[in-house]
């Protein structure tokens, strides 16, 4: 084991692949479909079956397709284009030759000509990464702005997503909000619940703000032994409205494990 955290400290290629498994979760966030609203079973036709054309092609991973179904001026809260999206969208389907897409509508609402819907959507797969074997589950809540049949606008309402890789990589709980006031403190807690015993454990956490450039470049985690059984952050939210991605990774002899988790950070609301 000390051989392993020594390398992963000196070794250039191991950080090279946490920044591969931040690329893979920073992309999944373009596939979902949240507006309370209507009953789901009441959606119209017109709104079921543009989602289960998204879903099909994503799973089909066919990105012509894909794109029939953006506006030109599609927009999401991250600064995504129909453009940017595409890309990301290759990248991410070259580095999983096979992804597994499932969205279920939670409610729907219709605003004029706009019908705006609320979905939940989760994604699995497995992928070969620097010969490791990467395995991905992700669940996304969004809200979807669909106008003549097309998707004009996206707002990410909740997302988290896990890659894990290795025989027996770290089981952790999660603590952290999915939304804040705006300059609040909040913790991003990783708790690993098996005892350590006399394995070392290495991580690495890092915050920043969501934006498009992310989604294909990635910033880099730097590592280091915990003395906990864990990641412990205190975070303060901006003062302005906005969203933020927390992601960490936690490592050891015999597995990887990395959270990415969005915290949207909101006004105050007057009373």
């Amino acid at each position: 084991m000390s051989n392993l955290s020594d390398n992963f400290n000196k070794n250039k290629p191991m950080k090279r692949f946490a920044t591969v498994l931040l690329l893979n979760l920073s992309v999944l966030s373009i596939f979902t479909n949240t507006a309370q609203g209507e009953s789901p079973t009441t959606a119209p036709e017109e709104l079921t079956e543009i989602i289960s054309g998204i879903e099909s092609a994503a799973n089909e991973q066919n990105l012509d397709q894909l794109i029939e179904y953006y506006g030109a001026d599609f927009i999401n809260t991250d600064g995504l284009t129909t453009d940017t999206m595409a890309d990301a969208v290759a990248q991410m389907w070259k580095n999983y030759p096979q992804l597994e897409y499932s969205t279920e509508i939670k409610s729907w609402s219709k605003e004029g000509n706009k019908l705006i819907a609320e979905t939940i959507t989760t994604i699995r797969g497995v992928q070969d990464t620097q010969g490791r074997k990467v395995r991905l589950s992700s669940t996304i809540k969004s809200r979807q702005h669909f106008q003549e049949q097309k998707l004009v606008r996206q707002e990410i309402l909740a997302e988290q997503s896990q890659l894990t890789s290795g025989s027996n990589p770290p089981q952790v709980k999660i603590v952290s909000p999915e939304v804040v006031q705006v300059g609040a403190k909040y913790n991003f807690d990783l708790i690993v619940n098996e005892p350590l015993n006399d394995q070392v454990l290495l991580g690495g956490v890092q915050e920043e703000k969501t934006a498009s450039k992310l989604y294909l470049n990635p910033s880099a985690l730097e590592l280091e032994p915990l003395p906990a059984g864990g990641i412990y952050k205190v975070a303060t939210a901006p003062l302005l409205p906005d969203s933020n991605w927390l992601s960490a990774i936690l490592v050891r002899g015999d597995g990887i494990t990395m959270i990415t988790h969005r915290v949207n950070i909101e006004s105050e609301q007057v009373k």
